[in-house]
């Protein structure tokens, strides 16, 4: 009985983590097949996404109406007054996935849908399997996790096949070498080339845009952040200069010792040593 307690405390404190909520999170998902089932009008406090499988059907908004069929998408928004019913010839079959957070908005943005114009053309390919994946959402803390993540997934398939027109132009391309640079300065393999080839931009571009930005070149920020954390380590960790060389991308701890004194004046063990005196002051 204890665990059973235990479970469902550390659930009810997912749903009501605000760092959840000031995310992306799943709210629900269905699937709804051939029928004449239509709604409102009226207005819904999440955002709903659909994606038609056969028929068709209208959705009426903004005092704009608009015609769907099979492979296209709409999205109802937040207090947005809406209106969808199906063609009664032909009427639509589809899924649909209900999503909220403080970030949801930012998300969509990110597509070409829009409060203005809230559907999407045919897809290239099937988004159907990308909703199923998305629901089921139970109530243990592993699945109401995974739920997001595969919500995460599926706004990342649109957002890939309907990029916003200014999606490219918002790409913080110095952010992201500078990115990769904090999660793999570790790694003594670490290269420039590397870096040009996962921000994905011509190099020379890339180069003008970081030293413009930074103030310095890419491999010389490499080295000023990986001498920053062996600053940090030295201060703090209670490492020997061999492990701390290597923490941070050195597999020789002389060279290490060279580059670091060249950057700080210093040698590792004198400025470990500078500090410990600084401390016990």
């Amino acid at each position: 009985m204890t665990c059973i307690r235990l479970e469902v405390l550390e659930v009810d404190s997912l749903w009501r983590d605000g760092n959840r909520a000031s995310q992306v999170y799943f709210i629900s998902g269905g699937h709804k097949p051939v029928n004449l089932h239509q709604w409102g009008p009226g207005v819904r406090d999440v955002y709903a996404l659909h994606y038609i499988i056969q028929g068709q059907g209208t959705l009426e908004t903004g005092g704009q109406q608009f015609r769907l069929g099979a492979g296209e998408s709409f999205i109802l928004f937040p207090h947005k007054e809406i209106y969808y019913y199906p063609d009664p010839a032909d009427p639509w079959e589809y899924v649909w996935v209900e999503f909220s957070g403080r970030n949801a908005g930012r998300f969509v943005a990110w597509t070409q849908l829009s409060v203005q114009h809230p559907v999407l053309p045919a897809a290239p390919e099937t988004m159907e399997p990308w909703f199923y994946l998305a629901w089921n959402a139970g109530a243990s803390p592993s699945e109401v996790i995974r739920a997001d993540a595969r919500l995460h997934l599926l706004l990342s398939c649109y957002m890939e096949l309907f990029p916003c027109e200014k999606q490219e132009e918002a790409t913080d391309y110095v952010w992201l070498a500078v990115k990769y640079i904090e999660q793999n300065y570790w790694k003594s393999s670490l290269t420039v080339s590397e870096i040009v080839q996962v921000v994905n931009l011509e190099r020379s571009y890339l180069f003008r845009r970081f030293k413009a930005a930074t103030g310095e070149s890419v491999s010389a920020y490499i080295t000023a952040y990986r001498i920053r954390r062996a600053c940090e380590l030295l201060q703090s960790s209670g490492l020997s200069i061999q492990s701390i060389a290597y923490s941070v991308g050195y597999n020789d701890p002389l060279y290490f010792s060279r580059v670091f004194k060249k950057a700080t004046s210093h040698t590792p063990s004198a400025y470990m040593m500078l500090h410990q005196r600084e401390v016990e002051r």
